[in-house]
This record gives structure tokens, C-alpha cells and sequence, in this order.
């Protein structure tokens, strides 16, 4: 999936998300002030990292790349959204390696110069549609493109392509392509393929398909291995998946 899924409670009330229209593969997320009660939101693991503007917040946040499962508490008086992108692309528009914001949230400031953080900030706020102001916001901080090579290592891994594989085709050692992971993903391709994999066999588990039938769909070794590594990744057996279904973000 390309959306960064929660899972224990379900989606918070009033939580909503649409396609960015600029900006292929991300996603606009958002959740309104007054959308339901207080409540933990557990966010699982995507590749990707998140521009975010909280009302209780003093400026935006960024949220980095997951390697496990992050608690997100949700309040019901103050409003949240988000801009969602997908593996290798927010690097590029920050202008730091993915891998100096593995399981952190920061602030804005700490990544770009505070008056600018600032200005940006307040841009979103006086906003009417918060998503698109980020949205805009992130068209206007692209720099270098995202690296292409790790873009088409990401294509391959999804297609379930072995790691060794994909270092032969772009002509880079195993530890080159892992440093280049680091930068663009926040963590290695094995890493990366381990998330991906994931993300193929959430929607399969939550739809209740025999547990078997979606390791064998989705490239794991067999049930087993399906279950080690959704308890790895998730914390949770994927039985407790199946009866709280994924679905939001923060």
C-alpha cells in the first residue's frame, strides 16, 4: 500500500485521504478538529515519510521512515493533515538523507532554516485546504529529483525481485547500493523489500484470505515466515491485523 496505515483501533474518526494532484504517488491525508475521541493510532511501516501540519503543533512536522510500528496519540480538538510521499522522494525535496529521520518525528526547523520553517508554517495554517498547501509547499522545496536508480530498485523490489539481482542490473556492489538505500530510503533494499512485502499482504490479511494463500501471493517462504515478519514489523500477530483492519495515518 501507499498509504501509512494504522492498525489497533482502526482509522480515527473523521480521517480522510485523496491522491495529491501534482505529485505522483503521494497522497493528502487529513483528520478535522471534533473528528471523534481521544484515542492511539498505531502507524505501520510503508517507506514512506509524511509533511505534516498539526493545530497543536508549533510549526510542521516530518514524520521519517518506519522500521516498526509508531504510536500516535490523536486528539479530538485539534485537526491534523498530511502529505504523504512515497519511498526515496521526500529526501530529495528536504535536502537530507532519509536514513537521519529512520522512526523520528521533527520539526520543519530542524530541517530547514527556522524562518523559513516559520514562513512555511504559516502559509499552511492561513490555508483552506491544509493538504494542498503542503502540497504546494513541497512542489516549491524540490530540488534534485529523486535518485533514479533507487527508484527502479524500489520498482523491482516490489515486483518481489531479489536484492543481489537488482545490484547486478545498475552495476553496484551490495554496499553501494546499500548506502544509496540508506540516503533515498532510510534503510537498506532488504529492508526496504521487507516493508514493501508487507504492505502487498496487509489488504490480503485484513480481507480475511486464508493466512497460507497470502504468504505463498505475496513472496514469503510460507505461513510462518508471514507471521514472523508481520509480528516483526507490526507488533502485532497478524490475527489482531485481520480484526482491527488498517487504515490511516499521522
Amino acid at each position: 500500500m501507499s498509504d501509512r496505515s494504522a492498525s489497533g483501533e482502526g482509522a480515527p474518526a473523521g480521517y480522510r485521504e485523496r491522491p495529491a494532484s501534482r505529485l505522483p504517488g503521494a497522497q493528502i491525508w487529513t483528520r478535522p478538529a471534533g473528528g471523534g475521541p481521544e484515542e492511539d493510532t498505531r502507524v505501520l511501516p510503508d517507506g514512506c515519510m509524511d509533511l505534516i501540519w498539526h493545530e497543536a503543533a508549533d510549526g510542521l512536522l516530518v514524520a521519517g521512515p518506519d522500521t516498526r510500528a509508531h504510536t500516535s496519540r490523536s486528539t479530538p480538538d485539534a485537526g491534523w493533515a498530511g502529505l504523504r510521499l512515497p519511498p526515496g522522494v521526500a529526501p530529495a525535496l528536504l535536502g537530507v538523507p532519509a536514513h537521519e529521520l529512520r522512526d523520528r518525528r521533527v520539526p520543519l526547523a530542524e530541517v530547514l532554516p527556522l524562518t523559513r520553517a516559520r514562513r512555511l508554517t504559516a502559509r499552511v495554517d492561513r490555508a483552506t485546504d491544509r493538504g494542498a498547501a503542503l502540497e504546494r509547499i513541497a512542489l516549491e522545496l524540490a530540488g534534485e529529483p529523486p535518485d533514479p536508480l533507487c527508484q527502479a530498485v524500489a520498482a523491482g523490489l516490489r515486483r518481489g525481485r531479489p536484492v543481489a539481482e537488482l545490484a547486478d542490473e545498475v552495476a553496484l556492489s551490495p554496499r553501494q547500493l546499500h548506502r544509496r538505500a540508506l540516503a533515498a530510503f532510510g534503510y537498506g533494499p532488504k529492508t526496504l523489500a521487507r516493508v514493501l512485502r508487507l504492505r502487498a499482504a496487509l489488504p490480503l490479511i485484513t480481507s480475511g484470505r486464508p493466512l497460507a494463500e497470502v504468504a505463498a501471493a505475496t513472496g514469503y517462504a510460507d505461513q510462518a515466515h508471514l507471521t514472523r515478519e508481520v509480528r516483526a514489523l507490526t507488533g502485532l500477530p497478524p490475527g489482531r491485523l485481520r480484526s482491527h483492519p488498517a487504515g490511516t495515518a499521522a
